[in-house]
């Protein structure tokens, strides 16, 4: 829908427009919650609905036309079909006829699960099994219906009034094609952060867009129960390396059950063909609501981990109720396959030190990200195995 702007509401800055087209449609401006070359996320207030409201604010003269051509239509058509309890709701999408589209959104009222985690410290096995729950069901909510998010990181996940999860900023977001056998084709847009990333995204190569969704769960989860990084994103090339032999270390100062440390090992698995599904990820025991169990013991001080494939549902745990502290060394889970050796000092995963606003830029990763190969020409869409 087109809104026309009344005459003399003009400011150098648009400030002024948004104000008084947002008054028109029910809603009184409050702070800004966050901006970009071309959009910004305001506050506001809804008289209509009684409640806060989150507007996303896109200017069609500032922004790119890849942009505008791709990704803001499939933003404003995925947002318009969602509707599920753990993923923000989109109250109304409008433009102007001077070239600004208003989103108009649930408001994350408690901020982003990142700086939740930032001032809390890791969450224990408890909260994050539920977080984690109501996230993967939100997932598998949009993969049924052929939606894939690609941009899944922990500022894309607001937290209501009440701490659950809410999923947002579906800026990469897309409705997958299907081949004429059902299959689903294969992405070639290289979207997303680095530190979030699949591998076979950062090297550049035709990827399936879902399994790169589980992908970037696995180092959700990961974040949730260790409060750092499972790679250091500084060095895309040895960060690449560290994935693709499917090397995952775990803080030994968490004593994390013998379940979570299986499901992140799958979740992080370098073969798309190996890792997870969402439907196995709901029906791993540990997403599971624990009734009884005992407490796994971690390694001791200095001990390596290694892991043979473990099971996707092994024997179920209690986690220990140990406080948040901060990152210590870790104990690894060492490729399935190949002779034992000394692993190498790895650097400990960094937490990113500014929070991002709802992403309102889309580089794309393999202009700026340093492979460990050159990667090979993409080859023709294809449907997935």
């Amino acid at each position: 829908m087109t809104e026309g702007t009344a005459s003399g509401t003009h400011s150098a800055s648009g400030t002024m427009d948004d104000t008084i087209v947002l008054k028109r449609r029910g809603y009184i401006m409050g702070i800004n919650l966050g901006e970009g070359s071309y959009a910004k996320v305001k506050s506001a207030y809804s008289e209509r609905l009684k409640i806060n409201v989150a507007v996303k604010i896109i200017d069609r003269k500032k922004a790119p036309t890849d942009f505008l051509e791709k990704f803001l239509p499939r933003e404003i058509e995925v947002m318009a079909i969602l509707n599920h309890r753990s993923i923000i709701k989109t109250y109304e999408i409008f433009e102007t006829s001077q070239g600004k589209v208003y989103i108009v959104m649930e408001l994350g009222v408690q901020g982003d699960l990142l700086e939740f985690i930032k001032t809390q410290g890791a969450l224990q096995e408890d909260d994050a099994r539920k977080k984690f729950h109501q996230l993967s069901s939100a997932i598998k909510y949009c993969h049924d219906l052929d939606i894939v998010h690609r941009d899944l990181k922990c500022e894309n996940l607001l937290l209501d009034k009440d701490y659950n999860i809410k999923v947002s900023d579906f800026g990469f977001s897309k409705h997958c094609v299907r081949d004429d056998s059902g299959q689903l084709t294969l992405s070639k847009t290289f979207c997303g952060s680095a530190a979030y990333a699949a591998p076979e995204v950062l090297q550049g190569i035709p990827y399936q867009p879902k399994v790169y969704d589980i992908w970037s769960l696995g180092v959700i989860l990961y974040i949730m129960v260790c409060g750092s990084m499972p790679y250091d994103d500084s060095n895309i090339k040895k960060m690449l390396r560290l994935q693709k032999e499917h090397r995952v270390n775990f803080p030994r100062s968490k004593h994390l059950s013998s379940d979570c440390k299986d499901l992140i090992y799958h979740l992080l698995h370098p073969d798309v063909h190996r890792r997870l599904r969402i439907d196995d990820i709901l029906s791993h025991k540990w997403v599971q609501p624990k009734i009884q169990s005992s407490v796994s013991v971690a390694p001791a001080l200095g001990e390596s981990s290694r892991s043979t494939e473990p099971s996707r549902t092994p024997e179920p745990t209690t986690p220990s109720k140990k406080p948040p502290t901060k990152p210590e060394p870790r104990q690894e889970a060492q490729p399935e396959a190949g002779p034992e050796a000394q692993p190498e000092a790895k650097p400990e995963g960094k937490m990113p030190v500014t929070r991002q606003p709802e992403a309102v830029a889309f580089p794309s990763l393999h202009q700026v990200q340093e492979s460990e190969e050159s990667p090979a020409q993409p080859p023709a869409e294809q449907p997935t195995q």
